[in-house]
């Protein structure tokens, strides 16, 4: 029976939400977890064909940080590669970067089309501002590495061989795409922090009273991360990789306590 604090119809609003609910055996999950992964690979490969056609003038805006930090240090301003299928493999990477970029919003809906059914009715509607979201703090961390953390790094390391007397760098284009994917992925991902936090938020496996008391702990794992990611060993360029980290992890406490169950369950019976 309803309480005498709750009217008839929202009581009859919150039977409505909590049948919606779906119950799913885990077999039925790791289904639905199987078909959301194989359209995000669909996705992911019409971006890369898409891209492919364009590889040879995404990688001319790839390599514009290398670029300027040798003319910067007044060095041959050109990469090399050391193998005759390294042009190809080049292709390849640089396409597939690119794809997953262009891809992402694909992807991230298929996220939430997986762990949408968990949600009440009400709180479907946030399809759009969490695909605006997450498409943002992706992009984000990639513009972040591109135009900030990769030229600081390189010009970093670049000055440094040059203090080697008769030494002269030779970059290859394989080598220079690897630490590419690896700084800008890295922060791609990384920048996604809040979303995580949101999925463990909404499925009571974290708290933001769980986040906040082990704020120093998150502190020490968030330079351990960058200290990972950074490909110089300066201090100054881990801070500058561990400082949005720890703008984003304060902003996830924000995003734990409105979306944790219990408040969730609060606001509905208010």
């Amino acid at each position: 029976m309803p309480s005498s604090a709750t009217s008839p119809r929202d009581f009859r609003e919150k039977v409505i939400d909590r049948a919606e609910l779906p119950n799913m055996s885990l077999l039925e999950h790791l289904q639905e977890l199987r078909r959301r992964i194989i359209l995000s690979v669909i996705g992911i490969t019409f971006a890369f064909f898409a891209c492919w056609h364009w590889s040879e003038r995404i990688f001319g805006v790839m390599e514009q940080p290398i670029l300027q930090a040798l003319r910067e240090n007044r060095l041959d301003d050109h990469l090399n590669y050391l193998n005759p299928t390294d042009p190809f493999n080049l292709q390849i990477k640089v396409a597939l970067v690119a794809g997953i970029f262009v891809a992402c919003p694909w992807v991230l809906y298929q996220v939430w089309l997986f762990i949408s059914p968990a949600l009440y009715r009400n709180e479907k509607k946030y399809v759009l501002p969490f695909l605006f979201s997450t498409v943002l703090l992706f992009v984000g961390g990639g513009v972040f590495g591109y135009f900030l953390v990769y030229p600081q790094a390189l010009n970093f390391l670049i000055y440094q061989g040059t203090l080697i007397q008769n030494a002269r760098p030779m970059i290859t284009i394989t080598e220079y795409m690897d630490l590419f994917l690896t700084i800008e992925l890295g922060l791609g991902l990384v920048f996604e922090l809040p979303i995580l936090i949101f999925f463990l938020s909404l499925m009571g496996i974290t708290n933001a009273r769980f986040l906040a008391k082990n704020f120093r702990y998150a502190i020490l794992i968030i330079f351990t991360i960058a200290a990972i990611l950074t490909p110089t060993t300066d201090v100054l360029n881990m801070c500058i990789f561990a400082a949005p980290m720890i703008v984003l992890y304060a902003l996830s406490i924000g995003i734990a306590w409105m979306v944790h169950p219990s408040r969730r369950n609060r606001r509905k019976e208010a």
